[in-house]
Parts: structure tokens; sequence; C-alpha cells
């Protein structure tokens, strides 16, 4: 369930209310690494139904304020891209929900396996990863400095109940 005041809102990445929140990822991504084609690199419609998705928490007034994004890595695997909390509403733990809401999404699109990878250079995101439960698939001793990108993953259950409870699984 998304924070009080904050809607779900599947969509894409071509939507005008995504643009401040990608940009900003962009920018973080030229900050941390030089430039790069990461924000380039997949078309938008590999985050559209029926093997992606597209989401954003929004505010009443439909301001974005986090999102985040699957597409199809197999036939059983979901790959996660573009979680991203606005800078102004961090520390409320939105990419927390952005995360549990695109593993339910992932679950009831019958995907039983999530994929991702993050920066050696995006800490938080590696916590927020471990966090979760995510194992990681690298070497945690390792130093990042020698590590192109840090890959985790985590299995799904069969249905969003047990994500969430019976109460809360649709």
């Amino acid at each position: 369930m998304p924070a009080r005041g904050l809607t779900i809102r599947y969509t894409s990445p071509n939507d005008p209310a995504a643009r401040p929140l990608l940009d900003e990822l962009t920018h973080e991504y030229r900050s941390r690494y030089g430039p790069n084609e990461e924000m380039t690199r997949y078309p938008a419609g590999d985050f559209a139904p029926p093997h992606g998705a597209f989401l954003l928490l929004v505010t009443a007034d439909g301001t974005a304020v986090a999102g985040g994004a699957f597409r199809r890595h197999d036939r059983e695997t979901a790959e996660i891209k573009r979680v991203w909390t606005d800078s102004g509403h961090r520390r409320q733990g939105l990419a927390r929900q952005v995360m549990r809401e695109l593993e339910a999404e992932a679950v009831r699109r019958g995907y039983r396996r999530i994929w991702l990878t993050t920066g050696p250079r995006q800490p938080e995101a590696e916590a927020l990863y471990l966090r979760l439960g995510y194992q990681p698939r690298y070497d945690v001793d390792a130093d990042r400095a020698t590590l192109p990108y840090l890959p985790f993953e985590t299995h799904l259950p069969l249905s969003t109940s047990e994500l969430f409870g019976p109460e809360l699984g649709r």
C-alpha cells in the first residue's frame, strides 16, 4: 500500500509526469559514472505490458515522487530497472514501496524470480536491496571499484497474498 496521500499509477516512461524523475536519475548516473548510455539502453516498450511495467508514486496533484519499472529478463524472470525517489522525498520508505509494488505486479504477471543490478557507486541502492532480502550475486567483500555492477536476485511467491498477507494481496 502506498504512503498516505500517494497513489500508484501504472504508466509509461514517456508519461510527462515521469520526466522530472527520469531527468534527475539521468543526472545522478552522470554525476556518479560520467557520460553513459544507461538511460537510453532500453526502449520504453520494454517496460510495457504484458511483459513489463512502469509505475509512479504520485501525490494528489499528480506530482511523481518515486517510481520504478521492470522488463522481461526471461520467461520466469522480471528485471527491475529505474527505481528512483525524488531527492526532496527521500528517507520516507518510498523506494521500498516501489520495490514491493513491482514485486507484486511481477507475481500477478506470472514471474517467479526478480533479477536486478545496481552500480558499484550506488551504496544506497545496494543497502536497500540487501534490506529487502535480495541475494547478492557478487562477492560482498570485494572492493566495489573492481566490480562493473552489483547483481541481485530474489525468488517470488506464487501469489501476492504470500507477499502481503491475504488481506492486502490483490
